[in-house]
Formats: C-alpha cells, structure tokens, sequence
C-alpha cells in the first residue's frame, strides 16, 4: 500500500462493533484534504504530532481527538489482547478490555507530554493497560461483594462520588450517608464471617438502625425504608465503580457515516490496519514463547546436577517416584520433596518474569494458571506430551 493510502487508514479507521474495521468518512475527507495540501508528509510521527498540536488549539480539539483516536486504535487493541491474556476468568472478553482502554483517550492526550521523550502510542499503551487491569480489579471486587458487604467495604467519600455520579440531590445524600454511617457502626459482623459475603442483618439490627438514625434526624423512617435506601446506594456505588465505559468507536450519526471496509466491493483484502495487528500479534506471541522457554531453561540449569536428574527421569522417561529413588539410591520422600521444590523455584521464576517483562500482578488465580502452563511446558521440554 501506497504510504499516503497508509496515513489515510491509520488516521480514520476504527473497530467497528468490534467485528469489523471500518473507516469514517467525515475522517477520510479530512485526512485527505490534508495529504492534498502537503503531498510530501506521508509520515506517521509528523501527522501524529499534527493532530496533537492542533488538539491543543480549542477550535480544532474535537477533530484532532478523533483522528489521533483513530491513530490509537491499533495500541489499545493490542493492548488489551495482551492484558486480557493475563486474567484467567474467561468473564472479561477481548471487547471489554478494548473499550475500557479506549475511553482513556481524553486521559492520554492531557497527560502527554512532548518533551519527556516518549511517543504517543508507546504513553498510550501504559496508560491503557494501566486503565484495564485497575477497572477488572475493581470489577472484581464489586463482582465477589454482596450488597452488605460492599457497604462495609466502601469508604464514605466513594459512597458520595457514587450518590453525585447517580443525579442525588444534597438533602437525599445527606440523608442516604447518616443511614449508611448508622448501618456501618451497628452491624458488626461476626470475625468469622466473610466481609465480601456478609448477609442481610437480622430485624434486630434493623430496629436499631432505625432508632439510631431517627435520633439524629428530623425525619423520622422506619427500618423497611432504611433497608431500600441502602440497597439504593449499593446499587449506585456498584454502577459508580462498575461502569459500562463509553466508547469514542460510536458514530455520532447515521451508518452512512461508517465505511465498513471488510463489506465494500473490490477490498476483500484484509485492511492494513488487520494486517499489522496480525503481524504483531504473531511477533509478540513467538517473542513470549520464546522468553518463557529461556527464563524455564535458566531456571532448570540453576538446579542441582541430582534435581535436574530427577526432573528428567520423571518428565521425559515417565518414571514414578519409587522407581526414581530406587534408581537414584535415595529416599522416595527426598525425590517428592525435591520435585516440589523444583516446580516452586521454576514457577517463581515464571512469575518474576511476567511481573518485571508484562508487568501484571500475580495473583492467586495466576499463579494457578502459570502452574499449568509451566507443567505443560514441562512434559514438552522433555519430550512427552502430557496426558
């Protein structure tokens, strides 16, 4: 493809509905009255700086952001594709991850600075896989607390943000905290229950949630009242720290306005943008492999001569752990302690890599996930394809 055909796509195509790539029309125009009047700029870094400028000016903030978030589309989707990866629950799609990311343009271009060296795209993928990861670990939490735990868990000013983010007025926030803070101070779980799991508190409590509140407030509510008012606010903090993003890949207008490129006659073609996520996504998955491989194997010529002797008769000769001590002249005990150990040090190893190369926190629910993977890699590194 010709490098101004290029420019042209990279700065007006979108995911569409997330199926298609798809160019906006009103976008194209634009980008080609461009290259019309500077023929010569075919360059990604100079229209880039173009658009970023010209955001910077109030009477063309709007068109440039959207070109410069059509420029970012490729970053953010490959983005998200590798920071989804990372997650084992399969409830948080490629799509989610994409349109938590993208809704952080604004954020981007306010916090990028020209001077400190970086690009746009490469400050751009820190801030979107930042964007991710925070919004899923909240997901989470949200997702794991029942509504009474979740008042409990919450801090009085995310309780206002969430009661102001819902359109209350003051007099019903005031009066929605004062029941909230009575709630907190008389239902006292029990230390053995689970804070994110709590249950509702029993009609004792209620009462006296209801006398308390009633002390400090000239408006008088029995318990039944109280009890809807909080789940109200649980509903609203839930909606306030779970939000569905909003996606800048909307057309403000009708379907003219979207070109869809994979529909239109003569461009069976993948599109170049395809194309490149293609080749990326490829690149980067071989690179990863291939980084795993030598962290495991590093990690395996670190072990003492007898472990890596213990390894090899269990994984590539398929011996089991009596046959292994008998044959090494050592306790069966010693071999199963020593095979333990070696899948700890191994996973260890596995797990600082991803946190200093991906930069991921390893949870639990990794480490689980790593574990699997490691041993699969195990049996092929040995020769065995596991059972």
């Amino acid at each position: 493809m010709q490098p101004r055909q290029t420019i042209i796509e990279i700065f007006s195509t979108f995911v569409h509905r997330f199926s298609h790539w798809a160019t906006e029309s009103r976008l194209r125009r634009s980008i080609k009255s461009c290259l019309c009047h500077t023929p010569k700029e075919t360059s990604k870094i100079f229209w880039v700086l173009y658009w970023y400028k010209l955001w910077q000016v109030s009477e063309s903030k709007l068109l440039a952001k959207q070109h410069l978030a059509a420029y970012l589309q490729e970053s953010c989707y490959w983005t998200s594709q590798k920071t989804a990866a990372c997650f084992v629950s399969t409830q948080y799609k490629l799509s989610d991850c994409f349109q938590i990311a993208i809704a952080q343009v604004d954020r981007i271009l306010k916090g990028f600075n020209l001077d400190q060296g970086s690009t746009l795209k490469n400050y751009a993928a820190i801030i979107f896989g930042s964007a991710i990861r925070e919004t899923l670990r909240q997901r989470r939490e949200v997702d794991i607390c029942t509504d009474w735990g979740l008042l409990r868990k919450i801090s009085q000013k995310r309780l206002q943000e969430s009661l102001q983010n819902a359109g209350l007025s003051s007099d019903t926030i005031v009066s929605y905290i004062l029941a909230w803070n009575c709630f907190k101070t008389l239902y006292v779980p029990t230390k053995a229950s689970n804070s994110r799991q709590l249950s509702r508190p029993d009609d004792e409590t209620w009462e006296a949630i209801a006398q308390t509140y009633n002390s400090q407030s000239a408006q008088q509510v029995n318990p039944q009242t109280l009890e809807k008012w909080l789940l109200s606010i649980a509903k609203a903090a839930r909606k306030y720290l779970y939000p569905t993003p909003d996606s800048l890949n909307v057309s403000k207008g009708g379907d003219d306005s979207w070109e869809l490129l994979d529909n239109l006659p003569g461009t069976e073609q993948q599109s170049l943008i395809n194309e490149i996520l293609t080749q990326e996504e490829e690149q980067t998955r071989k690179s990863q492999q291939a980084d795993i491989n030598n962290v495991l194997v590093g990690a395996i010529a670190q072990l003492e001569l007898q472990v890596q002797q213990i390894l090899q008769l269990y994984y590539a000769q398929q011996l089991n752990q009596d046959t292994i001590a008998k044959q090494l002249d050592i306790k069966q005990y010693t071999v199963s302690r020593r095979l333990t150990k070696a899948r700890e040090t191994l996973l260890r190893s596995l797990a600082n890599w991803s946190q200093e190369t991906l930069h991921i926190a390893v949870t639990s629910d990794l480490l689980t996930s790593m574990s699997n993977v490691m041993e699969e890699w195990l049996h092929n590194y040995y020769g065995v394809s596991p059972h």
